[in-house]
């Protein structure tokens, strides 16, 4: 038993993140969510799903270099008002495949997105992206209007605009960039111990050239949004954080000029992953959105 207990303990210091994605993944199954997998477009794309299997579709889209389970906090508002909520890994993240030959522009995850609703029968759904995930979520609407009922914007990229800080941090190298990283996400960072960024760097180190071929191709400039906002016509709710530094304030309030029909709600003292850190702000305003 002492040897067991050793192995597990070294295991833990040598791989804390994997222990911490064990744990999550436990919770998932006590809790109902239901973790699968699908094929879209050849690739294996894993989602998870929670609320009645007869509610309306919601489909939630993470941002760069994150996944499903960063929507853990928001989405259980959803499916406790009666929403059956979709939370797809792109192709490239979480638990999803990570082919060499895709490109991983918003474009190309756009489509996965739609062909991820057509694999799951999903005829129209609300709509919702993060960052990242928001930019997906707006070229989904713009081209297949019909399948979007509303859309949902959190803290969104898309806009034309140059990022006012390094972009490498998404890919950190050493501690103090993890920690610079973390201080752009949130305005409330914890330390991180030693060994667990020492694990999250090997992890950048080995998945890292992902975010690195979406980054380039976002800062292309192409696919931007700016002349897509104003022909939406379905409902839109833009929620940011007062406090984000990846995608400002000023962004938001911007994309509310351009969407004459668009609510925007700012939730004060809240940060970039704001859906994660403000769900019991957020989590109402979401619902109540999602009902109208």
């Amino acid at each position: 038993m002492l040897v067991l207990v050793l192995i597990a303990t070294g295991g833990f210091f040598l791989y804390p993140v994997s222990y911490f994605n064990a744990w999550t993944y436990l919770r998932e199954d006590f809790s109902g969510v239901e973790s699968r997998a699908v094929r879209v477009d050849s690739y294996r794309v894993h989602y998870l799903a929670e609320g009645p299997a007869d509610g309306q579709a919601v489909v939630l889209v993470h941002g760069l270099g994150a996944r499903a389970e960063d929507w853990s906090n928001l989405a259980p508002y959803l499916a406790q008002a009666g929403f059956r909520v979709y939370m797809p890994d792109l192709v490239g993240y979480g638990r999803s495949e990570r082919p060499a030959n895709f490109s991983y522009s918003v474009r190309d995850e756009a489509r996965i997105v739609v062909d991820f609703m057509n694999t799951m029968g999903i005829r129209q759904a609300e709509l919702g992206g993060w960052s990242m995930g928001g930019w997906i979520a707006v070229l989904v609407a713009a081209q297949h209007p019909e399948r979007v009922s509303r859309l949902m914007l959190f803290d969104s990229a898309g806009l034309y605009v140059r990022p006012e800080f390094n972009t490498a941090l998404f890919t950190p190298v050493s501690q103090a960039q993890l920690s610079q990283l973390q201080a752009l996400l949130t305005p409330r960072p914890l330390p991180i111990p030693a060994f667990i960024a020492r694990n999250l760097l090997r992890n950048y180190r080995r998945n890292g050239w992902v975010v690195q071929r979406a980054l380039a191709t976002m800062l292309t400039g192409q696919d931007v949004v700016d002349g897509l906002l104003p022909q939406l016509k379905m409902p839109v709710l833009l929620a940011w954080g007062s406090l984000d530094r990846i995608t400002p304030l000023a962004q938001g309030q911007a994309m509310h000029s351009l969407i004459p029909q668009s609510q925007f709600d700012v939730f004060a003292g809240c940060g970039h992953l704001a859906p994660m850190e403000c769900a019991t702000a957020e989590g109402p305003k979401v619902v109540a959105f999602a009902r109208q």
